[in-house]
């Protein structure tokens, strides 16, 4: 069955363009255009289509604004295009925060002229939204209060004790199992008897497609006193980076900043990997370097992983939130191996239900949670 696809855009060009650029895709269909916001919610109500791609500046009614319609009117995955500039990071970030799954860099040459690798990256995305997307995750269940950056630097709080749900990971295959033989777990992360607890030295969380309001939920939670240091792995351009650490940084009790080669890992700090470059940790800092090519994620959360297991053993928590694909698995292993613990997201919570899956399926985690426990757990984990 062919996934149903209605463009958003008001340029005629960009339309035409992507309908070339997809007619030779035998299992994408283009059911419809709309040139404008308002036009989108109404083609969206009459033509049902699968996925959406979404334009920001229309006449009548902007993207943005067209995109909380549709999630409180009739929710569908949108696929977002997006300028790779710091003000279309923000706005960006923004429609992510509203309700859209992911975005597309919006050039107008690549578009032009782009052959079969624009082709490659709209199918992917297209075809991986339309059938990962978890419809009931919705951008409620993502929601955080939004203090003013004095009061939320000011606050010192203690979290919320929850009860985790904890979930059996699904079945591995019996070549997985032995290599890895450790047992799922469906009980909470470590209690107050726990001989693990007050150890972590180091708590390192990795994410792809839904990652920014995961981790911005997750990290809003965290009391300005959390006593330790965090690495965040997050699939995004370079030119997203810089205005996502502003934003959780604005957001969030503890400090956000984005990583820079030689930082300190201190208590209380979140660095988070620049796009484009890859980031290690030895024991008191971050090494930030190109790295191989050949390597599909910039920054990937397997390199980080890595040496973390390699610097900090089992003194590192390991958190693997929603995401398409498998980056994480192969650090998430060599983390286990050394002693870490390792946690990954449920799948009700999950945008995308592809990276904490792999960690589920390859019987990694010691914990598979909710996404509003995750932050409060790291809390109770580390003392507080």
């Amino acid at each position: 069955m062919a996934i149903n696809v209605l463009v958003v855009d008001d340029s005629g060009f960009f339309q035409k363009r992507i309908a070339e650029i997809l007619k030779p895709v035998s299992d994408i269909k283009i059911v419809g255009f709309a040139s404008n916001g308002r036009e989108a919610i109404e083609k969206n109500q009459a033509l049902n289509p699968d996925v959406i791609t979404m334009d920001y500046e229309m006449p009548v009614m902007d993207g943005l604004t067209a995109l909380r319609n549709i999630m409180n009117l009739k929710p569908t995955p949108v696929l977002m295009f997006s300028s790779l500039t710091y003000a279309g990071a923000r706005i960006t970030l923004d429609a992510l925060d509203a309700g859209a799954v992911d975005f597309l860099p919006k050039n107008f040459g690549d578009l032009q002229h782009g052959g079969s690798n624009i082709r490659d990256l709209l199918t992917d995305k297209i075809k991986n939204v339309a059938k990962y997307y978890n419809r009931s995750a919705r951008p409620e269940d993502y929601r955080v209060s939004r203090p003013s950056v004095a009061s939320a630097k000011a606050m010192v709080t203690k979290p919320i004790a929850t009860k985790p749900t904890a979930t059996k990971p699904a079945a591995t295959s019996p070549a997985v199992a032995k290599a890895v033989p450790a047992r799922p777990v469906s009980r909470p992360p470590s209690s107050r008897n726990d001989t693990r607890l007050h150890k972590i030295e180091v708590v390192l969380i990795g994410t792809s497609t839904g990652g920014p309001v995961a981790l911005q939920k997750v990290l809003t939670s965290l009391p300005a006193n959390f006593p330790k240091p965090i690495m965040l792995i997050q699939h995004m351009p370079a030119s997203f980076t810089g205005a996502f650490a502003e934003r959780l940084d604005k957001l969030c009790r503890i400090k956000v900043k984005l990583a820079e080669d030689g930082d300190i890992i201190k208590p209380g700090v979140a660095l988070l990997a620049p796009g484009g470059m890859q980031m290690m940790l030895d024991r008191n800092r971050v090494r930030i370097f190109a790295g191989d090519e050949r390597v599909n994620y910039r920054p990937c959360v397997d390199i980080t992983f890595a040496s973390a297991a390699k610097h900090f053993a089992a003194k590192a928590l390991g958190v693997i939130l929603t995401g398409m694909g498998s980056d994480g698995r192969d650090g998430a292993k060599l983390m286990k191996e050394s002693g870490s613990s390792i946690w990954a997201q449920d799948e009700k919570s999950s945008v995308i239900y592809g990276m904490p899956m792999v960690i589920a399926k390859a019987n990694l985690a010691n914990a598979i949670l909710p996404l509003h426990d995750i932050g409060p757990l790291l809390s109770k984990e580390v003392g507080l």
